[in-house]
């Protein structure tokens, strides 16, 4: 008779997530795992498959996760504007914590095409959600109404990207702040 699973798969999932972001995929070993999500090394391959098949998989649900946590802040407020200096002033609160997502890009670039699927899906909402505001933000001349949109968001992504990484590095959280209000600065009118 099969045994009947006795956890919850999403806090499992949850718990793998939390590792992953922590140790990245090479340096987490699979004893890792299975202790934080409090399961059997069965049940690890018989719930998620393989440890890549659960990696990729909690980048998938992180990815979603924080990309939500972004359009939220995106759309937040009357202003867009105030909407993009909510999404950085996020990003710097959050900073001491990991980001799977940059992590996942630096550990694997684009050399597994399921994962930059993954990567490029939760890319493409952002995009969508920030080029409204972007747009918004230049029609309100809060920001340059010079610069492309796609141009403001790709330096907005990298800037996101460079906060988590100087948080990673040890960059105190007023460097932080510092790097997020130049990046909006940038972007001003002149």
């Amino acid at each position: 008779m099969a045994r009947i699973k006795e956890f919850d798969r999403d806090k499992a999932l949850e718990s793998a997530i939390g590792v992953f972001r922590e140790h990245g995929f090479d340096g987490t070993s699979t004893e890792m795992l299975v202790k934080a999500m409090k399961i059997g090394r069965q049940s690890l391959y018989d719930t998620f498959g393989d440890k890549w098949e659960l990696y990729r998989l909690a980048v998938e649900r992180y990815a979603s996760a924080e990309t939500e946590a972004h359009i939220r802040n995106l759309r937040s407020n009357g202003r867009a504007i105030d909407g993009i200096s909510a999404m950085m002033d996020r990003v710097v609160a959050e900073a001491d914590q990991a980001c799977l997502g940059v992590n996942s890009i630096c550990e694997f670039g684009q050399s597994r095409p399921d994962l930059t699927e993954v990567h490029l899906a939760a890319d493409h909402r952002l995009r969508q959600a920030a080029t409204d505001c972007v747009r918004q933000a230049q029609d309100a001349g809060d920001l340059e109404r010079s610069m492309a949109a796609d141009a403001v968001i790709d330096f907005l992504i990298a800037s996101i990207a460079g906060i988590r990484i100087a948080a990673r590095g040890g960059a105190r959280p007023e460097a932080l702040q510092s790097l997020a209000g130049l990046a909006l600065r940038a972007l001003m009118p002149r």
